[in-house]
């Protein structure tokens, strides 16, 4: 199997271990996603998109379920926190840069630096407020 950094590969979750879950990379080679990169509830057998993060110099290979590179992944968390504004009442998420990572984590499916990396881009580019309690929608 051919796999470069950043691919796009299926995944299916296999058992956990101390450092985080095996995978299967399209039904064909293992590789380890780490616990501590996980932002979504997984169960054996379960089945995702992945990106392959790294090709170990033992052989392992490491996995991702976010996009690999900074920029991708910014403007895809920008676009999830709008998605999740224009649903939200009033257009108001009470969520901010000075939320505990855990609440930003099982809300957003990110952690803290990218969530406040996204909505620092999104206010730069006057597309919300920085409210009290949260973060708004600005209307156009």
């Amino acid at each position: 199997m051919d796999l470069k950094v950043g691919d796009k590969v299926d995944l299916v979750i296999g058992r956990i271990s101390r450092l985080g879950f095996t995978v299967l990379i399209n039904k064909e080679v293992e590789g380890l996603l780490y616990k501590n990169e996980l932002y979504v509830k997984l169960a054996e057998g379960d089945e995702k998109v992945g990106y392959i993060k790294k090709l170990r110099d033992d052989g392992g290979i490491d996995v991702s379920l976010q996009p690999i590179g900074f920029k991708r992944t910014l403007v895809e968390n920008e676009i999830k926190i709008l998605e999740v504004l224009k649903k939200a009442e009033e257009g108001f998420l009470p969520l901010h840069d000075k939320s505990d990572p855990i609440d930003i984590k099982y809300k957003m499916n990110m952690s803290k630096k990218a969530f406040k990396s996204a909505i620092g881009g999104l206010y730069k580019l006057k597309m919300i407020t920085m409210e009290e309690g949260g973060i708004k929608l600005v209307v156009h």
